[in-house]
C-alpha cells in the first residue's frame, strides 16, 4: 500500500506543527520548511483543519498550530481519514472484474488494509516527533518552494 501525496503532506505537516509548540508559523512557512508547494499545502492545510487537527489564524499574530487533538490523534486514524477504507483494489471499476462475486483476494486486501490502520493506532502524532524526529523537524529552515 501506497500513501498518496496528500497524506503524505498531511503527515509531514503535523509532524511540523508537533515540534513548533511556542511558535505559529503561517501557511507559506510550512510549506517551504516541508519542501512543497504553498497550493498543495493550503489544501491539506483545510483538510486538517476540518478534522479538529490544526486550527488557523488569520492576522497579526496568526498562523497555524497543531490542537491538543491534532497532538494526541492516532496515525491510524489520521491514515483512515485521509485515505479511506474503500477498496484497494478497483473491484467495482468501470467495467467492473468479472471476479468480483467470487473473489477472495477483495476481503484479503481489505484485512491487510485494516491491519496496516491498526498497527498504526497506537501511535501518537506526539509520538512521530520524539528524537531522532524532533531535532531534525527543528532544523527543517524555510526553502523557497513553488
Amino acid at each position: 500500500m501506497r500513501l498518496t501525496k496528500s497524506t503524505d503532506l498531511a503527515l509531514r505537516i503535523v509532524m511540523r506543527l508537533a515540534v513548533l509548540e511556542e511558535t505559529t508559523p503561517t501557511t507559506r512557512e510550512v510549506a517551504a520548511a516541508v519542501a512543497v508547494p504553498y497550493s498543495h499545502a493550503a489544501k491539506v492545510v483545510t483538510r486538517l483543519q476540518r478534522l479538529g487537527l490544526v486550527e488557523a489564524r488569520r492576522g497579526r499574530g496568526g498562523g497555524l498550530s497543531l490542537t491538543v487533538t491534532g497532538r494526541t490523534a492516532s496515525v491510524g486514524w489520521l491514515l483512515r481519514e485521509l485515505e479511506g477504507t474503500g477498496d484497494v483494489v478497483g473491484c467495482e471499476d468501470d467495467p467492473p472484474c468479472p471476479l468480483r462475486d467470487a473473489c477472495r483476494l477483495r476481503t484479503a486486501l481489505r484485512d491487510a488494509q485494516e491491519a496496516f490502520f491498526a498497527s498504526l493506532d497506537p501511535i501518537a502524532v506526539e509520538d512521530l516527533v520524539t528524537a531522532p524526529a524532533g531535532p531534525v523537524l527543528l532544523s527543517l529552515s524555510a526553502r523557497p518552494s513553488g
